[in-house]
C-alpha cells in the first residue's frame, strides 16, 4: 500500500506536520515519542530512529516531526520519506 503524504511547514522552524491519506494510528489515542524511546509501531519506529529527530506525536492521519535545533531539515526528510517508502510498500 503506497501512502501519500504532504510535509507541511508549522510556526516552529524545528517542526513539521506530515499529513497523509490513510491512517496511520489507528484509535483515538495519540502517539508520543521522543529520541531514544521504542515502539512497536512501525513508522513510528523508523521515524524517531532518524539522526536529529528529538520527537514525534502522530494521531490518525497525520504526525508531526520535531528535530533538535542543530539537525538540518534537508538531512532528515529524505529519510522520513525512506521511512515511508520502506513501511508502506
Amino acid at each position: 500500500m503506497t501512502v501519500e503524504f504532504q510535509v507541511q511547514a508549522t510556526p516552529n522552524p524545528n517542526s513539521i506536520k506530515i499529513n497523509t491519506n490513510t491512517t496511520l494510528f489507528e484509535g483515538p489515542k495519540s502517539t508520543s515519542l521522543k529520541s531514544g524511546e521504542a515502539t512497536d509501531h512501525p513508522l513510528a519506529s523508523a521515524l524517531i530512529r532518524i539522526e536529529g529527530v528529538d520527537n514525534i506525536f502522530g494521531i490518525r492521519d497525520f504526525v508531526t516531526i520535531s528535530k533538535t535545533p542543530d539537525a538540518d531539515w534537508d538531512d532528515i526528510l529524505p529519510q522520513v520519506e525512506a521511512a515511508f517508502n520502506s513501511v508502506y510498500a
